[in-house]
C-alpha cells in the first residue's frame, strides 16, 4: 500500500474516532438531562445562561435563529427556569435564570462532569496531554 493510501486510511480512522467520541458525548449528555426531565435544547440554553443575556446573544451562542429563541425562552419560563428582566436599554429584555434555573444548571454541570467520558476514561496526566492537541486541531490558523 502506498503512502497516499496509508495517509487516507489514517485520516479516515482518526476522523471516525472523533465522530464516535462526539456521538457518545452527545448521547451521554442527552441521557443526563433526560434523567433530569429536560430536553437537550433547553438544557443547552440553561447551561449557556451564566449571567443575564439578551436573547440575540443566546441565539448566537446556541447557533440558532433568533426567532427560535423566543419559543425556547417561553418554554424555559413556563418551567420556571428563566425570567425576562429589563436590560440597560429598555427595548432589550434579558433572560436570567431563576433560583430554580441556577440549581438545575449546577446539577446538570455536576452530573455531566461526573459522567463525562473524557474524565472517566483518561487520567489527569492523559487529559493534560490531550488538551493542547485538541486545541491545536481547533485553531483557525490554516
Amino acid at each position: 500500500m502506498g503512502n497516499r493510501e496509508t495517509r487516507v486510511e489514517e485520516a479516515h480512522r482518526l476522523s471516525q474516532m472523533f465522530i464516535d467520541i462526539s456521538a457518545k458525548s452527545k448521547s451521554d449528555f442527552a441521557d443526563v438531562v433526560g434523567s433530569l426531565g429536560l430536553p437537550v435544547h433547553l438544557a443547552r440554553a440553561v447551561l449557556m445562561l451564566t449571567e443575564p443575556a439578551p436573547m440575540r446573544d443566546l441565539a448566537e451562542r446556541l447557533t440558532c435563529d433568533r426567532s427560535y429563541i423566543t419559543n425556547l425562552a417561553d418554554q424555559l419560563e413556563e418551567r420556571g427556569l428563566v425570567c425576562r428582566v429589563p436590560g440597560s436599554d429598555r427595548r432589550v429584555k434579558l433572560l436570567q435564570l431563576t433560583p430554580a434555573g441556577v440549581d438545575l444548571r449546577d446539577e446538570i454541570s455536576a452530573t455531566v462532569a461526573e459522567r463525562a467520558l473524557v474524565l472517566r476514561r483518561l487520567t489527569p496526566a492523559e487529559r493534560k496531554t490531550l488538551s493542547p492537541l485538541l486545541e491545536k486541531l481547533l485553531r483557525d490558523d490554516d
